[in-house]
């Protein structure tokens, strides 16, 4: 048998999906039992693998809500909702593909559903941002309208609403404390939905969901804190500069500078290249990783998609936003990890 993958980035991915078994949200033997008959590397074989997964495990809730055994179909609704979710993953490279909607739309209706089943402290909600909403999801310790300290908490390059329980929300909840997450422009059904694409200036998208915790009477507005992961944590470094609200921030993990962090992967001659503003130069040299290294064929694509931008130059120039030099990591007033 086939444990896991030697692909770094399919491994990595079932790794970050393996960490969901602990609060409920995948399967060991699902997913072992899963990762045995994918192709390494090959993208169309990771969807078909986690979508019949995704399918399989859906037809067991729907076969428990008949019988009215409810837990059981909570818990299997949000491990399809996983399974969903992995499946449109590496799908990004060509954005009108039907699977990437119709998958992403499995995930969030099958966690909507399970959310539904665990009762009024699991909240969907939708932030008001600029003419539309973002979604949201707020979670409680218990149905009191007690004020309690509140963790706001987003993701970063690739994530979606459907996973941040699993990464921050349960634990904050354990301790006593609210939290809310959702997704920005460049994230899940935003991006997907409503095609709105990352911004530099995250501040715009953090603030009025501060706004919008200040409305509910179960929030204590003095104890906010605020939680950005992976390149969200250069997300959530920018909107603590820029929204003064919050008493504490963490950074999981710290991000200086996306641009940067790409451009050393690929060496010298890419610097070069986007230095020298050459275009056809820098996409060939991307298009030669992407042939040779699954994570960047997923990094170029997953950028072209989330920036909406046509090349990978476009992409790289601008992500080249997304950084903290410039006296922005000065501005932050609160304790910051």
């Amino acid at each position: 048998m086939k444990v896991g993958f030697k692909d770094d980035s399919f491994a990595f991915e079932l790794v970050r999906n393996l960490g969901f078994v602990y609060y409920g949200g995948s399967d060991i033997g699902e997913l072992f039992a899963t990762a045995e008959n994918i192709t390494e590397g090959d993208f169309d074989s990771w969807y078909e693998g986690w979508h019949a997964r995704g399918e399989r495990v859906l037809g067991r809730a729907k076969e428990y809500l008949s019988a009215g055994h409810l837990v059981s179909a909570r818990e299997a609704l949000l491990r399809a909702s996983t399974y969903f979710r992995m499946a449109e993953f590496y799908l990004h490279g060509t954005p009108d593909d039907p699977r990437i909607m119709a998958d992403s739309t499995a995930s969030q209706q099958t966690y909507a559903n399970a959310a539904e089943l665990m009762g009024p402290t699991w909240e969907p909600v939708e932030i008001p941002y600029e003419g539309t909403t973002l979604p949201g999801y707020f979670y409680k310790p218990d149905e009191s309208n007690e004020p309690r300290p509140t963790l706001i908490f987003h993701g970063g390059f690739d994530s979606s609403l459907e996973e941040l329980y699993y990464f921050a929300a349960a634990a904050a909840v354990r301790r006593g404390y609210n939290c809310l997450t959702f997704d920005g422009p460049g994230q899940g059904m935003p991006l997907r939905a409503q095609k709105l694409y990352f911004r530099h200036d995250w501040e715009k998208v953090v603030t009025p969901a501060v706004d919008y915790l200040l409305t509910r009477p179960d929030v204590d507005g003095d104890r906010l804190a605020l939680k950005g992961m992976s390149l969200g944590g250069s997300l959530a470094a920018r909107a603590a500069a820029f929204e003064p609200r919050f008493k504490a921030v963490i950074l999981y993990d710290g991000v200086w500078s996306l641009y940067d962090s790409i451009v050393k992967i690929m060496g010298e001659e890419s610097a070069t290249a986007l230095e020298d503003e050459n275009p056809d130069a820098f996409n060939e040299l991307a298009q030669k990783v992407m042939d040779a290294d699954t994570q960047m064929r997923w990094t170029f694509t997953q950028g072209t998609f989330s920036f909406g931008q046509k090349t990978a130059y476009d992409f790289m120039i601008e992500c080249k936003k997304m950084r903290l030099d410039g006296g922005i990591l000065e501005r932050i007033q609160s304790p910051t990890w």
